[in-house]
């Protein structure tokens, strides 16, 4: 395992000294405007070998890095223009080449003759955030949104699901620009249900700007799903089948029709599959020994949808509207044996309780959008978001809990319970964002407002002798209301060719009320109310200290506030011996983070983070207070918890036909409280991961490749360390018809070795454990595209440009 990380690494020194030469330059058209998204080639002059290819930026801009010294010529194409010929360029080695400005001349093509092609890297690091360029990866195929985070660059996902970013949790995650107003259980699911197969990228936004909510102590994940930029009327669709121990299936079609006048796109999907989550506990308290074996599997179905317009009301002026939905239904089955023993004869069994759950869910989402977008070209924009977002989940379950005796033969005692947990979240937002040139420089200034209003009944039932009665007393309705006011001013500007400054100031009221209603008087607990005024100021500084070498420090305030998952204080059962529950106590928590980068030669990246967080919001497992044999989950704020984190982004071209990637981070998690009596956090650990991927090119078309990661051991919530884990992937994929016909095949998780098993030590429970998934699977898609696939729209004042305001980045 380890020879296959560490070749390619001790292999880079040399390769990065062998080719050091830079060739950048301008295109344009015959008028002088700068030419988008030309291709750029570079060949070498003895024998016309391809060498190097790039494409064009909005500007016209190109640049090709790490080359050897020598002879070459460069050939740029577009449609409509013909070919652009530089021959006898020497570089030198170290030598940063500017060839200027080069002009096209024009010609009449063919549309269907045409044909513009650029392949994105696998992982782009920005000035601002790192790109995870799914499209167009093979091993990606027949998964989902939350298998592709367990890839991408810094994420962690734990053993519950929950996502951290260079070690810190309370990521902020958004669809398209928006965010998702779930958490917990419901942000798990939605991001299982999403396939693979309908996103573009993924950007990890680690410090966000003033521009961006401040919520999000680790920063913002954005998922960003695919979109179709071409003239006329195009299409895809993508069938993939998947098999582990169960199968999985996912039927996408996405489409558009674009001219000078509209936009109008739309994807939809529909799939089903099966899926497995299996644990195994044991666990030590009040001189008692337990051993859990908790599986669950769940049989689930859905449809997801996406439509929206874009059109010109006037030139520089654009409307946009954007629907979306889906809905997902499971059947779930788990389950739960629980051997109860004493500590000091561990093999003399008391009693073994069995609680097999079984549950049916339905979960939908609405979400609506209207934008309007004036942009002059020349610097000055405006935009308006109105957004409006529904989000309901219904679950029904049902759970036995049978006390057996240690021959799981004789029947002691049995109590029946049902459960009814409807959740309904509405989401409303309104935001208006204004950038204009000032003083040399970029000016920007919007406001935000945000409701979110969560309603949550929690409704327990008693079964005995057949008779179903609901329980008042462990029932309950938690309504959650929260409106955020927001306001922010940003500046950006150059100082000379170095340098880059970019700062702004970010000011949240929050006004938050969390409203329990218990079912009996003496229960009723006063409402959770959270009002408070919160600035986040930010700070960014860039120094081009050459075309070689470039230095970043970055600097930001952030807050996570608890939601209704963390607040509402009743018991969500798994079985008589092991529940969950939240904290109304809870106080949002604060973060203070601060970054410094350097990149080599514009392509080679890393990144050195530290981040204070007071009142962290954690997750802690502890001993039940009234039965001596119980032991629960519940959510506290940490004194404080201290990270020191490293990412490494390195890209390798071995050869003409082999491309390789490696990202390599770390962190050191430092976490402290002291509740009383005993129960204190005090737990340090040393985190890394390591992920490479290799694309090999084949004879005949074929394409190949092979990624895998090594993850160290860390901390998951406050006091949960966790051992190391690892996963190799393969796949092949080959074109057909044209390269309109794509087919994929891949395995994933070869070894099965992505599991995971790690222990907790808090307040007198001390248990060990482990886990895995239905990860090991292999996979076959295919895809089809149809239309005028490689007629690419170019830039109009209009503002019809990657749907409109949606795209912002």
């Amino acid at each position: 395992m380890k020879c296959w990380i560490t070749l390619p690494c001790l292999l880079l020194p040399c390769l990065l000294a062998a080719q050091t030469a830079v060739l950048k330059g301008k295109v344009q058209n015959p008028e002088g405007e700068p030419v988008v998204f030309a291709n750029v080639v570079l060949y070498r002059s003895a024998d016309s070998v391809f060498t190097k290819a790039g494409v064009t930026d909005d500007a016209g801009r190109f640049e090709l890095q790490n080359l050897k010294a020598g002879n070459y010529y460069v050939v740029s194409t577009y449609l409509g223009l013909s070919d652009l010929k530089k021959t006898n360029i020497q570089l030198l080695e170290n030598q940063t080449l500017d060839l200027e400005t080069l002009t096209f001349q024009s010609n009449s093509v063919k549309l269907a003759e045409a044909t513009i092609s650029a392949t994105r890297p696998f992982v782009e690091v920005k000035a601002d955030r790192t790109v995870f360029n799914v499209e167009g990866t093979i091993n990606n195929i027949g998964t989902d949104a939350l298998s592709l985070l367990r890839k991408a660059p810094a994420v962690t996902v734990d053993n519950n699901d929950n996502l951290s970013l260079l070690g810190r949790s309370g990521v902020l995650v958004y669809v398209d620009g928006k965010r998702l107003p779930l958490s917990g259980a419901d942000l798990s699911t939605y991001l299982q249900n999403l396939p693979a197969e309908v996103i573009d990228r993924i950007e990890i936004i680690t410090n966000p700007g003033a521009k961006y909510e401040a919520e999000g102590n680790a920063g913002i994940i954005d998922i960003r799903l695919k979109k179709n930029k071409n003239l006329g009327a195009n299409g895809a669709l993508n069938s993939s089948v998947s098999q582990g121990k169960h199968y999985r299936s996912n039927l996408t079609g996405n489409g558009n029709y674009r001219n000078k006048y509209l936009n109008a796109f739309g994807t939809a999907s529909v799939g089903s599959g099966v899926g497995i989550n299996e644990m195994d506990f044991v666990s030590y308290l009040n001189n008692m020994v337990q051993e859990e074996i908790n599986d669950s599997k769940n049989d689930w179905r859905n449809y997801n949808y996406r439509a929206g317009v874009d059109f010109p009301i006037a030139e520089h002026h654009t409307i946009g509207l954007l629907a979306g939905g889906g809905k997902t239904t499971s059947d779930n089955t788990s389950y739960n044996h629980i051997t109860l023993a004493q500590a000091a004869n561990p093999t003399q069994i008391d009693s073994i309780l069995i609680a097999n759950n079984t549950a049916n869910s339905t979960r939908k989402q609405q979400t609506y959008n209207l934008n309007y977008r004036y942009d002059n070209t020349k610097g000055r924009s405006f935009n308006f978001d109105l957004d409006y977002g529904n989000y309901n989940n219904q679950q029904y379950r049902f759970q036995p809990n049978r006390y057996y005796d240690a021959s799981e033969s004789v029947l002691k005692t049995e109590i029946i319970n049902r459960f009814d947990t409807p959740t309904d979240i509405d989401i409303y937002t309104l935001q208006a964002d204004y950038e204009d040139n000032l003083l040399g420089g970029k000016l920007g200034f919007g406001s935000k407002l945000s409701k979110v209003v969560s309603d949550n009944t929690f409704l327990v039932f008693d079964e005995l002798q057949g008779v179903v009665l609901q329980n008042d007393k462990r029932s309950n309705r938690f309504k959650y209301n929260e409106k955020v006011y927001a306001a922010y001013l940003n500046y950006s500007r150059d100082f000379g060719k170095k340098w880059q400054f970019s700062g702004g100031l970010r000011a949240e009221k929050t006004d938050a009320v969390g409203d329990l209603k218990a079912f009996l008087p003496n229960l009723q607990e006063p409402p959770v109310v959270l009002n408070y005024l919160s600035w986040f100021p930010t700070l960014g500084l860039t120094w081009q200290q050459s075309d070689a070498h470039a230095f970043s420090f970055n600097a930001g305030r952030r807050i996570n506030r608890p939601d209704y998952n963390v607040l509402n204080p009743f018991n969500n059962q798994i079985s008589q011996l092991s529940y969950e529950k939240g904290n109304p106590f809870l106080r949002p928590e604060i973060v203070n983070n601060i970054e410094l980068g350097y990149t080599l030669m514009q392509q080679y990246n890393l990144k050195v983070g530290y981040s204070r967080t007071s009142d962290q919001i954690t997750r802690l497992i502890a001993p039940d207070l009234v039965d001596p044999r119980a032991g629960f989950i519940t959510w506290a704020n940490l004194a404080n918890q201290t990270i020191f984190s490293l990412n490494l982004s390195v890209p390798v071209q071995i050869s003409k036909k082999w491309n390789a990637y490696f990202n390599a981070s770390a962190a050191h998690l430092n976490n402290q409280a002291n509740y009383g009596n005993g129960a204190v956090v005090d737990v340090q650990a040393f985190t890394y991961t390591i992920y490479q991927q290799h694309t090999f090119d084949l004879p005949h078309g074929f394409k190949a490749e092979v990624s895998g990661y090594y993850s160290g051991p860390g901390i998951w919530g406050g006091v949960f360390v966790y051992e190391s884990s690892w996963s190799l992937d393969v796949g092949l994929q080959r074109k057909f018809l044209k390269d309109r016909l794509t087919v994929k095949v891949s395995a994933s998780d070869l070894f099965f070795q992505s599991g995971w098993d790690g222990y907790s030590d808090f307040n007198g429970l001390l248990s060990y454990g482990g886990g895995n998934w239905d990860s090991r699977r292999g996979s076959l898609s295919l895809s089809y595209r149809f239309g005028n696939e490689n007629v690419k729209a170019r830039k109009r004042s209009t503002g019809i440009e990657a749907e409109a305001g949606r795209v912002k980045e």
